[in-house]
């Protein structure tokens, strides 16, 4: 019987192979396989099911593997986790394939959407962007820090700090001049390298028409709209708005026994950068709501009244991304709601 499910336990050099028939009996075990020979051996297999763990060069094989005809899947490492069964293997290379191999098969298990060159390159940008934004945060928090061992304590507004830390430059001791200079031109510097990346945000917004849909939402930005896009493509992957918004962790979890229903906090699952845009966009929209009277900030502001300020945040959120998914779904005849 030919192969027709395999688990591959990617690595960076030795790779772990474990394929099944029809009738699950191992026909392929291989725990051990060099990065160089691994391309050779799977396109020599007739065309199969693949599954993979989503980390790092996954969506690159995955696009190699099925060039040579194989449907490939790929799942969050925490939903093959359970199929590991470790009271009777342990944690191996091989054990680990074993259960990719069998994750791949069950019938309700929730894949991640297979990458395109284009959508990695544009996430590329939107990554290194945010490392510039942290690295910001970073410096800027070094410098309220090291102030204040001399009895400057300043806010954490970004602004401030810059303009006070160099009012208190000159009245420093020793080589703190010298130290908090250099941290105020690093923060220049990453100043610079920002803006450049928000130059490249607003290039793809501008060349993306499905980006262009998207900012048709109150609330969704050059930079959110080119995220989702980067981020899912079209989003047919998800069969409604909602299933996008629980990938996004923009849903309540559920805790509910005994016929009654129990609704906890956002489940906070999906890409935490993503969702993150979303919030502020969805903050923006709040804050902006008390001075407007159209449906959107009317239906944000009653929320709030009867919810509190974060529940209706994260409403607007989630509102934002079921649109952001019939925009990616329906494309040029997605038309907001009146």
């Amino acid at each position: 019987m030919a192969i027709v499910n395999v688990g591959i336990d990617l690595a960076k050099n030795v790779f772990a192979l474990h394929g099944v028939n029809e009738i699950g009996q191992v026909d392929l075990r291989r725990p051990s396989v060099p990065r160089a020979k691994l391309h050779e051996l799977v396109a020599a297999l007739p065309p199969c099911t693949i599954g993979m763990e989503a980390c790092s060069g996954a969506h690159h094989w995955a696009r190699l593997f099925a060039q040579s005809g194989h449907t490939v899947k790929l799942m969050a490492p925490k939903l093959v986790t359970p199929y590991r069964m470790s009271g009777k293997r342990g944690k191996t290379d091989a054990a680990d394939a074993a259960a990719i191999c069998e994750a791949v098969q069950r019938p309700n298990m929730r894949f991640v959407p297979v990458k395109t060159v284009e959508q990695q390159s544009r996430l590329m940008v939107h990554r290194t962007r945010q490392g510039f934004v942290e690295s910001r945060t970073a410096v800027i928090n070094r410098i309220r820090g090291l102030l204040a061992e001399f009895g400057i304590v300043l806010p954490q507004k970004a602004q401030v700090v810059r303009r006070e830390a160099a009012r208190h430059m000159d009245g420093l001791p020793g080589f703190g001049k010298i130290v908090i200079e250099d941290l105020l031109d690093e923060i220049r510097h990453l100043d610079e390298r920002t803006k450049a990346y928000d130059a490249h945000v607003r290039s793809m917004a501008r060349d993306c028409t499905a980006a262009q849909q998207l900012m048709q939402i109150i609330g969704i930005g050059e930079v959110t709209a080119t995220a989702i896009v980067a981020m899912v493509g079209n989003a047919r992957e998800f069969s409604s708005s909602r299933q996008f918004a629980a990938w996004l962790g923009l849903v309540p979890g559920q805790y509910s026994s005994g016929g009654k229903t129990r609704l906890g906090r956002i489940t906070k699952a999906g890409d935490a950068y993503l969702r993150g845009l979303l919030v502020m966009g969805a903050r923006a929209v709040l804050n902006a709501a008390g001075a407007k009277d159209d449906p959107v900030s009317r239906w944000a502001k009653n929320i709030a009244l009867r919810r509190g300020y974060w529940k209706a945040v994260v409403a607007v959120a989630a509102k934002n991304a079921r649109q952001a998914w019939a925009a990616l779904t329906k494309g040029e005849s997605f038309t907001l709601p009146a």
